[in-house]
């Protein structure tokens, strides 16, 4: 709808609020799913600087400072920070709740908080949290002048539903159990330090991408992923999941075609090959996403595909990606993730 929607229509205000709603209220599973490390969270070569930019201008950031008005953010960017494997998503999640954190943190709603990121190389060394291994890492840190944690809770600041007033936190205490978990997936680290009274400074430690970034594109613009007239089918047993899936991929520049269960899609490519197959996972009635492509790829080996679900299938999405597809993407649809995603699969960027 955004798409068809005039700039300067005030219609937009209320659809982009619709969206929102809907991204967060995905956001909810996704966070459970990261606290439990039981859900596949799509990854790729993600751009640390651009993360940070875009929760500073999201509109969760944007409550946040307007509920803390004594409070202020600033940031110190380098300007070649590397990239690092990853999910956008958590990652901004991280930086969200650290960010939150802060703010509860500062006596009397009056403070600095400070967001930094860079590249190191580090020598090994300890931290409360474990060991931080030798090599090259994309640092961020948010630090804030805010009441401190004393000596005696720090190392449990990560357990689950652990929060203490003299922390300056409320709620329910896994805000910083999804920093944890998320960093974890990253297969980063994480160090703390901080002074009762003075703040406190949360370091978090990524591995840099070591491949060739030649082919990878970093803008997200819908422009980055024009499609060229390739033939896309969609398979979805619900309609209206088809629909939007498919004015997407049309409004891109695709040929793009839908069926609503498993075996129409595998008679479909029986007798019209397609450039690449949008598979949902789990389909009822019928066979489901696995079964599906087993089925195609007896007619057609090699089929490019990619995976969808707003279900956590762990063990079935691991088999279907073992068989060849490309990767997985969590739904609700969204325009750049399903459009990169497509665009990226194409262009073998994904291999």
């Amino acid at each position: 709808i955004l798409a068809q929607v005039p700039p300067d229509s005030p219609a937009r205000r209320y659809i982009t609020a619709i969206k929102e709603s809907g991204r967060k209220a995905a956001a909810i599973v996704r966070d459970m799913l990261t606290l439990a490390r039981k859900g596949i969270e799509p990854k790729g070569v993600i751009d640390v600087k651009a993360v940070i930019n875009e929760y500073l201008k999201s509109p969760e950031h944007e409550r946040l400072m307007e509920s803390s008005p004594g409070v202020f953010v600033k940031t110190n960017l380098c300007g070649d920070v590397l990239p690092v494997i990853g999910s956008a998503h958590n990652l901004s999640k991280v930086i969200m709740n650290l960010v939150k954190n802060s703010v509860e943190a500062m006596p009397g709603g009056d403070g600095t908080i400070w967001i930094t990121a860079m590249n190191q190389h580090l020598e090994r060394f300890s931290t409360l949290f474990g060991e931080v291994p030798e090599g090259d890492y994309a640092v961020v840190e948010v630090e804030d002048t805010g009441v401190g944690i004393p000596e005696e809770d720090l190392e449990r600041i990560f357990e689950p539903f652990y929060t203490k007033k003299i922390m300056g936190r409320n709620g329910t205490g896994l805000g910083m159990a999804i920093v944890w978990n998320a960093v974890k997936d990253h297969n980063g680290f994480i160090d703390v330090k901080s002074v009762p009274g003075e703040g406190s400074a949360f370091r978090l430690f990524f591995p840099v991408y070591p491949g060739d970034l030649s082919g990878q594109e970093a803008d997200s613009s819908g422009g980055d992923f024009r499609g060229r007239g390739e033939k896309i089918l969609i398979v979805d047993d619900m309609q209206e999941q088809r629909e939007i899936a498919s004015a997407m991929l049309t409004g891109l520049g695709y040929d793009v075609a839908s069926v609503s269960t498993g075996e129409d899609a595998i008679k479909f490519i029986k007798d019209k090959p397609v450039d690449l197959v949008v598979l949902d996972m789990v389909m009822n009635p019928g066979i489901d996403g696995l079964d599906t492509y087993k089925g195609i790829l007896e007619m057609r080996p090699g089929q490019k595909a990619i995976i969808v679900s707003g279900f956590s299938e762990t063990d079935r999405i691991k088999d279907v990606l073992g068989l060849g597809a490309a990767m997985y993407i969590k739904k609700p649809y969204v325009l750049e993730r399903l459009g990169g995603a497509v665009r990226g699969v194409l262009n073998d960027d994904y291999k």
